[in-house]
C-alpha cells in the first residue's frame, strides 16, 4: 500500500483472531472436550476441529445448518476421531455448552489491541466491527475484553441478514455509519471472508496474518500486515504501539 494512501474516516475490524486470541480460546474448548471424549492427540483433534469448523460453520451461514445442528456436527465429527461412532444430539449439546464455557474463561484480547484501538480513536477514526459471529456472543466478547466502547457499531451476520464475503453486510455496516465504502478500511485475518470481501464491497482491505498462515498465497493487492501495531503506520497514526519499524507487505 503506497504511503500516500488517505487516512480512512472508518476502519472496520473482524473480531475472532483478530481482536480476541479465538485460537488460544477455541484450544482451551478443545482441550476440555478431548478430556471428556479419551482422546489422546491435540494436534489431531485441532486438525479436525479446523476443518470441520469450516465446513459446519460454513453450512451454517448459507442456511444449511442451524446453529446448534453446525454445533453438533463439530463435536460428533471429533467424538468419532476419539472412537465413539454414536453420539446423541443431546450429549453433543451437553459437551458444546462444556466447550464454551472453557472457551468463554479464555477469552483474551491480543496485547496490541487496547493500544491500537485508543490511539486510533484518539486520532479521530471512526471503528466497528464486522462480524460472522453470533450477535449476542460477539457483544459478550467485546465486554469481556473491556473494548465495546471503542466502536460505533457492531455488525454480525446473524442480525444482518448476509454474511462476509457477501458485499451486502459490508455496506451495510457503512450506511449504519454514514459513509461511503470507499472511505472505509477493514481489517481481519482471512482471505477469502475479510480481505478478498471487503476488497470487492468497495472497502479498502488489510490482511491481518498474525501468524504467517498466508505466506505465498495470491493476495494481490491486499495490505498484510503483522499485527495490528502496523495498522497505525498505514493510516499515519502515532501512537506508542507504532514505534519500531513496520511489518507490512503490499502484495
Amino acid at each position: 500500500m503506497p504511503e500516500s494512501t488517505p487516512t480512512p474516516t472508518v476502519i472496520f475490524f473482524d473480531l475472532d483472531d483478530t481482536l480476541l486470541d479465538d485460537y488460544a480460546a477455541s484450544s482451551a474448548g478443545l482441550r476440555a472436550l478431548m478430556e471428556r471424549l479419551g482422546h489422546p492427540d491435540f494436534n489431531a483433534a485441532r486438525r479436525l476441529w479446523d476443518v470441520q469448523t469450516d465446513i459446519s460453520f460454513g453450512a451454517y451461514l448459507d442456511g444449511r445448518l442451524t446453529l446448534q445442528e453446525q454445533r453438533r456436527e463439530r463435536v460428533r465429527a471429533l467424538a468419532v476421531q476419539a472412537g465413539h461412532s454414536q453420539i446423541a444430539d443431546e450429549h453433543c449439546d451437553e459437551l458444546y455448552q462444556q466447550y464454551l464455557a472453557a472457551h468463554r474463561h479464555a477469552w483474551r484480547p491480543f496485547s496490541d489491541v487496547q493500544p491500537v484501538l485508543g490511539a486510533l480513536a484518539s486520532a479521530g477514526i471512526a471503528l466497528g466491527v464486522i462480524s460472522n459471529g453470533a450477535e449476542s456472543m460477539q457483544r459478550e466478547k467485546l465486554a469481556v475484553l473491556g473494548i465495546t466502547q471503542h466502536f460505533r457499531t457492531i455488525v454480525c451476520a446473524d442480525t444482518a441478514g448476509s454474511a462476509k464475503p457477501d458485499p451486502r453486510i459490508f455496506h451495510g455496516a457503512c450506511h449504519q455509519m454514514g459513509v461511503a465504502p470507499q472511505q472505509c478500511w477493514h481489517v481481519g485475518d482471512r482471505v477469502r471472508t475479510d480481505a478478498l470481501g471487503s476488497s470487492a464491497a468497495g472497502l479498502r482491505p488489510v490482511l491481518l496474518d498474525r501468524h504467517e498462515r498466508y505466506a505465498g498465497e495470491d493476495a494481490t493487492g491486499v495490505a498484510t500486515i503483522r499485527g495490528l501495531s502496523d495498522l497505525l503506520h498505514l493510516a499515519g497514526v502515532p501512537g506508542p504501539a507504532a514505534i519500531g519499524a513496520p511489518g507490512v507487505e503490499a502484495q
